[in-house]
Protein backbone atom coordinates (compact mmCIF):
# COMPACT_ATOMS: atom_id res chain seq x y z
CA UNK A 1 0.00 0.00 0.00
CA UNK A 2 1.66 3.73 -0.81
CA UNK A 3 2.61 5.74 2.37
CA UNK A 4 0.57 8.61 1.26
CA UNK A 5 -3.12 6.16 1.17
CA UNK A 6 -2.15 5.10 4.35
CA UNK A 7 -1.96 8.47 5.75
CA UNK A 8 -5.14 9.33 4.08
CA UNK A 9 -6.67 6.08 6.02
CA UNK A 10 -5.30 7.53 9.04
CA UNK A 11 -6.90 10.96 8.66
CA UNK A 12 -3.54 12.22 8.70
CA UNK A 13 -2.23 15.60 6.94
CA UNK A 14 1.02 16.25 6.58
CA UNK A 15 1.91 19.97 7.62
CA UNK A 16 4.70 22.05 5.40
CA UNK A 17 7.69 20.94 6.69
CA UNK A 18 9.50 23.44 9.57
CA UNK A 19 12.99 24.58 8.54
CA UNK A 20 16.27 24.36 11.36
CA UNK A 21 15.61 27.21 13.76
CA UNK A 22 19.78 27.24 14.12
CA UNK A 23 22.64 26.25 12.20
CA UNK A 24 22.13 22.28 10.78
CA UNK A 25 20.09 21.12 8.12
CA UNK A 26 17.13 19.29 8.31
CA UNK A 27 18.10 16.00 6.92
CA UNK A 28 21.43 14.75 6.12
CA UNK A 29 21.59 11.67 3.39
CA UNK A 30 25.32 8.98 3.59
CA UNK A 31 24.42 5.91 1.09
CA UNK A 32 20.85 4.48 1.97
CA UNK A 33 20.17 6.64 5.68
CA UNK A 34 18.47 9.65 6.13
CA UNK A 35 18.90 10.94 9.34
CA UNK A 36 16.33 13.57 10.15
CA UNK A 37 17.17 16.14 12.66
CA UNK A 38 15.09 16.15 16.43
CA UNK A 39 11.89 17.78 15.74
CA UNK A 40 9.10 19.26 17.99
CA UNK A 41 4.87 18.93 17.95
CA UNK A 42 4.38 21.57 15.90
CA UNK A 43 0.52 22.27 15.21
CA UNK A 44 -1.89 24.45 13.16
CA UNK A 45 -1.95 26.19 16.62
CA UNK A 46 1.59 26.59 17.15
CA UNK A 47 4.10 24.26 19.27
CA UNK A 48 2.94 22.27 22.06
CA UNK A 49 4.61 22.86 25.05
CA UNK A 50 4.77 21.55 28.78
CA UNK A 51 7.12 19.27 31.02
CA UNK A 52 6.07 15.97 31.83
CA UNK A 53 5.49 14.98 35.61
CA UNK A 54 4.60 18.96 35.82
CA UNK A 55 2.09 20.53 33.89
CA UNK A 56 1.54 17.55 31.19
CA UNK A 57 0.51 13.94 31.32
CA UNK A 58 1.82 11.07 29.74
CA UNK A 59 -0.99 11.08 26.99
CA UNK A 60 -0.60 14.64 26.29
CA UNK A 61 3.19 13.41 25.80
CA UNK A 62 2.16 10.57 23.71
CA UNK A 63 -0.17 12.89 21.78
CA UNK A 64 2.59 15.23 20.85
CA UNK A 65 5.00 12.50 20.25
CA UNK A 66 2.75 11.42 17.52
CA UNK A 67 2.44 15.19 16.03
CA UNK A 68 6.51 15.10 16.03
CA UNK A 69 6.40 11.66 14.21
CA UNK A 70 3.92 13.26 11.34
CA UNK A 71 6.05 16.38 11.43
CA UNK A 72 9.12 14.15 10.83
CA UNK A 73 7.19 12.68 7.91
CA UNK A 74 6.22 16.13 6.35
CA UNK A 75 10.35 16.67 6.46
CA UNK A 76 11.19 13.55 4.73
CA UNK A 77 8.64 14.17 2.25
CA UNK A 78 9.71 17.36 1.28
CA UNK A 79 13.58 15.79 1.35
CA UNK A 80 12.81 12.84 -0.55
CA UNK A 81 9.54 14.06 -2.69
CA UNK A 82 7.68 10.41 -2.13
CA UNK A 83 7.32 9.03 1.18
CA UNK A 84 7.50 5.83 -0.52
CA UNK A 85 10.95 5.29 -0.80
CA UNK A 86 11.25 4.96 2.54
CA UNK A 87 12.28 1.38 3.19
CA UNK A 88 12.21 1.23 6.75
CA UNK A 89 12.42 3.37 9.91
CA UNK A 90 15.92 2.36 11.52
CA UNK A 91 16.20 4.30 14.48
CA UNK A 92 14.32 6.77 16.52
CA UNK A 93 15.65 8.82 19.29
CA UNK A 94 13.28 10.66 21.85
CA UNK A 95 14.29 13.62 24.17
CA UNK A 96 11.18 14.04 26.74
CA UNK A 97 11.15 17.25 29.06
CA UNK A 98 11.04 15.35 32.33
CA UNK A 99 10.65 16.07 35.86
CA UNK A 100 13.26 14.89 38.46
CA UNK A 101 10.85 12.15 39.16
CA UNK A 102 9.29 11.29 35.92
CA UNK A 103 10.54 8.27 34.46
CA UNK A 104 8.11 7.09 31.88
CA UNK A 105 9.58 8.65 28.89
CA UNK A 106 9.34 5.48 27.06
CA UNK A 107 5.12 5.84 27.33
CA UNK A 108 5.71 9.05 25.92
CA UNK A 109 7.76 8.61 23.00
CA UNK A 110 5.76 5.12 22.14
CA UNK A 111 3.73 8.40 20.55
CA UNK A 112 5.68 8.27 17.41
CA UNK A 113 6.71 4.51 17.71
CA UNK A 114 3.11 3.44 17.31
CA UNK A 115 2.70 6.04 14.32
CA UNK A 116 5.42 4.44 12.22
CA UNK A 117 3.92 1.45 12.71
CA UNK A 118 0.92 2.33 11.84
CA UNK A 119 1.97 3.67 8.55
CA UNK A 120 4.01 1.49 7.85
CA UNK A 121 3.56 -1.99 9.66
CA UNK A 122 6.72 -4.07 9.99
CA UNK A 123 9.16 -1.90 8.25
CA UNK A 124 7.95 0.78 10.87
CA UNK A 125 9.73 -1.33 13.78
CA UNK A 126 12.64 0.24 14.65
CA UNK A 127 15.52 0.54 17.46
CA UNK A 128 14.68 3.51 19.85
CA UNK A 129 16.18 5.23 22.69
CA UNK A 130 13.90 7.75 24.95
CA UNK A 131 15.45 10.01 27.50
CA UNK A 132 14.77 12.25 29.98
CA UNK A 133 15.66 16.10 29.69
CA UNK A 134 15.35 18.51 32.22
CA UNK A 135 14.38 20.83 29.93
CA UNK A 136 14.03 21.06 25.93
CA UNK A 137 14.43 24.41 23.90
CA UNK A 138 10.97 26.42 23.16
CA UNK A 139 9.65 24.57 26.05
CA UNK A 140 8.27 21.88 24.11
CA UNK A 141 7.43 18.44 25.79
CA UNK A 142 9.24 15.95 23.24
CA UNK A 143 11.76 16.38 20.43
CA UNK A 144 12.51 13.42 18.19
CA UNK A 145 14.89 12.20 15.62
CA UNK A 146 15.37 9.34 13.25
CA UNK A 147 16.92 7.71 10.73
CA UNK A 148 15.27 6.04 8.24
CA UNK A 149 16.80 3.47 5.06
CA UNK A 150 15.40 4.50 1.55
CA UNK A 151 15.17 2.23 -1.56
CA UNK A 152 18.51 2.14 -3.59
Amino acid sequence: MKTEQRLEELDVQLPEPTGPVANYVTTGQTGNLIFVSGHGPVTDEGIDKGQLGTDATITVGYRSARQVAICLLSTLKHALGDLDQIKRVVKVVGFVNSARDFTDQSAVVNGASDFFVEVFGDKGRHARASIGAVQLPLGVPVIIEMVVEIAD
